[in-house]
């Protein structure tokens, strides 16, 4: 069990949005040259098959140039399939990117205006057919305003629909939701293992829509946050995380949501990932938007 101190991922005063950067983990290096290796299989295969035709067939043998191109044939088609096959990162990036929407608040000064320095960014996942968008508490707590931007660029002002302040968890409803909505297909939590693959999507630093990977490094974490609540029960992961990745989805290797990210580890009582992030297992965050227990 671990119990230090935490970072929420607040962010003031979002840069401009970029283009986002879909990192492709190390495993998919590995699974390329397996999927090479059943290509040569095959290719051996073939060659075991050219053997046997070889004795039954008497004078109409292959011959050894022959039995080589169709070895040098099998294992470029290997190659080229495995080529073609689009990167897990990349299948999960496609598969949540239209449930997610980006959050913009702005709270009060001390005067008791605003103003754009006062304004926060965060991340959300759509989880339902009505819209339901769940994000992190600390995201939008005390904001006098809610904005979220959905995939297709619409925007809608929102509200806050139910809280769990135990969980960090919050639910936010909108009116201006587009006729379209493609709710996030959420996972299990309970038979998650250390190692498993893990990937957020979120507007880190105001970069919107991006993609980072890495493995689950703990569970069932204990950790304080700043406003005195102790979360309970969480998923720590290497996936690096930002201000403005908050809110969003930590997903597993077939793009189902796992968890809701919310802090990171803060020894050095900085805001930026030092290596350790967690994330609220769905379990606990889907039910604050009616899901079933995972």
């Amino acid at each position: 069990m671990t119990r230090q101190g935490a970072a929420i991922l607040d962010s003031t005063a979002p840069p401009e949005s970029a283009t986002s950067d879909v990192h492709e983990p190390r495993s998919a290096r590995r699974r390329w040259r397996a999927r090479l290796g059943v290509g040569i299989g095959v290719a051996l295969a073939l060659i075991a098959a050219v053997v046997i035709t070889t004795r039954s067939s008497g004078p109409h043998a292959p011959t050894a140039e022959q039995v080589n191109a169709t070895v040098h044939a099998a294992i470029d088609k290997a190659a080229a399939d495995a080529a073609k096959a689009p990167a897990r990162s990349t299948q999960v990036y496609q598969a949540i990117l239209p449930s997610m929407v980006v959050i913009v608040t702005e709270r009060a000064s001390a005067g008791g205006a605003s103003s754009d320095g006062d304004n926060g960014l965060g991340s959300g996942v759509i989880v339902n057919a009505q819209g339901a968008i769940l994000t992190a508490r600390h995201v939008v707590a005390g904001a006098r305003s809610i904005e979220v931007t959905f995939a297709d660029g619409t925007k809608a002002a929102a509200t806050i629909a139910s809280e769990q302040p135990e969980n960090d968890i919050a639910v936010l409803t909108t009116n201006g939701a587009p006729a379209v909505l493609v709710p996030a297909v959420l996972g299990g939590s309970r038979g998650l293992r250390v190692g498993d693959e893990a990937y957020a999507v979120g507007h880190p630093l105001g970069l919107t829509e991006s993609l980072s990977a890495g493995v689950i490094s703990g569970l069932e974490r204990t950790i304080p946050i700043p406003d005195g609540t102790t979360l309970h029960g969480l998923i720590q992961f290497d996936t690096a995380v930002n201000p403005g990745n908050s809110g969003g989805p930590l997903l597993n290797r077939d793009g189902q949501v796992i968890g809701i990210v919310t802090g990171l580890a803060n020894p050095s009582h900085q805001g930026f990932f030092s290596g350790i992030g967690f994330a609220v297992p769905i379990g606990a965050a889907g039910g604050a938007a009616g899901a079933p227990p995972q």
